[in-house]
């Protein structure tokens, strides 16, 4: 009885990393960028009226994810904001290994695909080391959250960390894992 691998896994090792390999003329599987965390974070500001609002997106990031989140706390006071510090403003999540493979799978077989007027992901959200963040608006695109017990549709950031050099290297994986990047326009 062998280690769970994930569907996605299983095809990085045995479909992308030939193609990148082809694609980027890297002669050793070695040099191939490979995903190497992926980080969700729900920033909660509301979370400073009513506290409430933290439990119910610890309980859907539990389900998103498959692991507890860690509850983020405010570094400094902020008057204007009626914010002090180490209140409660968001939870956050860092998938690694089967789990990352497994949430990478899901968000982008089940989730891209639910969310509405989609026409893909930016291009342009790279941060020049080959490490790509995306906004998400409705935390309801995942089928594991149950419609009718949300309270509030909460958004997240999800960063995927690769081992990438250069943002094409980045884009080239991120691509071939399926993640439907936009065709940009072209200047007129």
């Amino acid at each position: 009885m062998g280690e769970y691998v994930s569907r996605m896994q299983q095809r990085y090792r045995d479909q992308i990393v030939p193609a990148l390999m082809k694609e980027l003329q890297l002669t050793n599987p070695m040099q191939v960028p490979r995903l190497q965390k992926v980080v969700l974070n729900m920033g909660l500001g509301d979370a400073v009226q009513n506290a409430k609002i933290i439990d119910s997106a610890v309980i859907e990031m539990m389900a998103i994810c498959g692991q507890k989140p860690v509850i983020t706390k405010a570094k400094k006071s902020i008057a204007t904001f009626k914010l002090r510090e180490n209140m409660p403003i968001g939870v956050m999540v860092t998938l690694r290994r089967s789990r990352m493979w497994d949430f990478v799978d899901r968000l982008v077989s089940f989730g891209l695909p639910r969310v509405r007027d989609f026409k893909g992901v930016s291009p342009k959200s790279f941060d020049g080391r080959g490490n790509y963040s995306l906004g998400i608006r409705e935390q309801i695109i995942f089928p594991e959250i149950d419609y009718d017990k949300i309270d509030k549709i909460k958004g997240m950031n999800i960063s995927f960390v690769t081992t990438a050099t250069s943002d094409d290297h980045g884009r080239a994986l991120l691509a071939h894992l399926g993640l439907p990047f936009r065709k940009s326009q072209p200047e007129t």
